[in-house]
């Protein structure tokens, strides 16, 4: 069964010790999990707004922490929607200062449970950037009322899928499988649930209601607005023709540890291999197969269109496969339920009419895009990921 949340108290732990998270326990006997989309609030402010960027003072604040030389150079890098990062140069190296911002991950218990299992992949030899001690032992250091950490910088580069070589996308398969096994063996043990939920059709259709009125309501009336009209009337047609698909309970591959956002902008690539994977706050359980399907529809995605490089997506999952991470019906049932929750995934639409927030606006098209074709190559696309 799943431990109960008792974290490590140094970062030192041998790497055999199982890593709990706060937040996952182990669920009720015969109970499925609920595993719809995550809904997002429409009270809630945008991520960003929540923490301003962090002042020069308070940088150093945290770097004597770490005890580190002062810094000649404090760069922000691309800010993602969980923390704020710096690149910071000094005379002894340079380094990667995380600020932690979303309050969903930003608990020092969180991040400190992200740390031991981050840490203990670093020492099975997997490429996973190690979070550095502070001068009393923690990898954790509270300043300005916020959570920082520091890890060494890793020199990369991002590379889209379609940039890679077929041996390369088996190979990306074949770690992503790799991660999913040593997380089994430094995390908590998993005790599997009967079932996992999957959305609800006829909720989705309500709200496909409510955003095309705040849609056609929105003035100024812009492309962007013209665009989801057109996409969600097509989602209504889209759901209403095919909600007797509606995945079961218990129809859910195995659930497992995961990394929990597995794309390219997470991947620094160096030398035709990947050096790094990045930004482990979304660590935590679920289907571990659905992490394959659900990361190879971002990483080999056409960005305008959203169409899959299936040729690719096919290397990459027989290099999952290969590894012993999941067989071919496990990976046929992933496929099925991810297809399901993009169909009822609403999340971008519900970021820029409910709550104001058009960062993920310029994702939208492609998205959108690859659900409609998703939809008329349903076939090919499981084929890719099974055969």
């Amino acid at each position: 069964m799943l431990l109960a949340p008792v974290f490590l108290p140094r970062p030192s732990a041998p790497a055999d010790n199982h890593v709990p998270l706060p937040g996952h326990r182990a669920p009720a006997p015969g109970r499925p999990i609920a595993q719809a989309p995550a809904r997002p609030d429409p009270a809630a402010p945008p991520v960003g707004t929540l923490s301003p960027p962090v002042a020069h003072t308070a940088v150093a604040r945290v770097l004597r922490e770490f005890r580190t030389a002062p810094a000649l150079r404090v760069r922000p890098v691309a800010e993602g929607l969980l923390n704020r990062g710096y690149r910071v140069t000094t005379e002894a190296g340079t380094y990667f200062l995380k600020c932690y911002v979303d309050q969903a991950t930003a608990t020092r218990p969180a991040i400190t449970a992200q740390h031991h299992a981050s840490l203990a992949l670093h020492r099975a030899g997997l490429p996973v950037a190690p979070p550095l001690a502070a001068q009393d032992g923690r990898t954790v250091v509270a300043c300005g009322g916020r959570y920082f950490a520091l890890f060494p910088w890793v020199a990369g580069v991002h590379r889209h899928g379609t940039e890679l070589d077929q041996q390369q996308c088996g190979d990306l398969g074949a770690l992503l499988g790799r991660l999913h096994g040593a997380l089994a063996k430094v995390c908590a043990p998993v005790r599997q649930p009967p079932g996992r939920l999957s959305a609800d059709p006829a909720e989705t259709a309500l709200l496909v209601a409510q955003l095309l009125r705040l849609a056609r309501r929105a003035a100024p009336h812009g492309p962007f607005d013209v665009l989801a009209e057109q996409r969600l009337l097509e989602r209504a047609e889209l759901l209403a023709a095919r909600r007797h698909l509606r995945p079961s309970p218990a129809a859910a591959p195995p659930t497992g540890w995961t990394h929990g956002d597995f794309h390219g902008l997470n991947l620094l690539h160096r030398g035709g291999r990947v050096v790094a994977v990045l930004d482990w706050d979304k660590l935590g359980l679920h289907p571990t197969a659905e992490e394959a399907v659900r990361s190879a529809t971002l990483i080999f995605n056409d960005p305008v269109t959203g169409v899959l490089d299936l040729c690719r997506v096919r290397h990459y999952a027989r290099g999952y496969r290969d590894s012993g991470a999941a067989g071919a019906r496990e990976m046929a049932a992933a496929v099925h339920r991810v297809w399901w929750e993009r169909l009822n995934d609403l999340w971008m639409l519900q970021w820029h009419y409910q709550r104001g927030d058009h960062r993920a606006d310029p994702l939208f098209p492609g998205s959108a895009g690859q659900l409609a074709w998703w939809c008329q190559e349903y076939e090919q696309v499981l084929d890719a990921f099974t055969n």
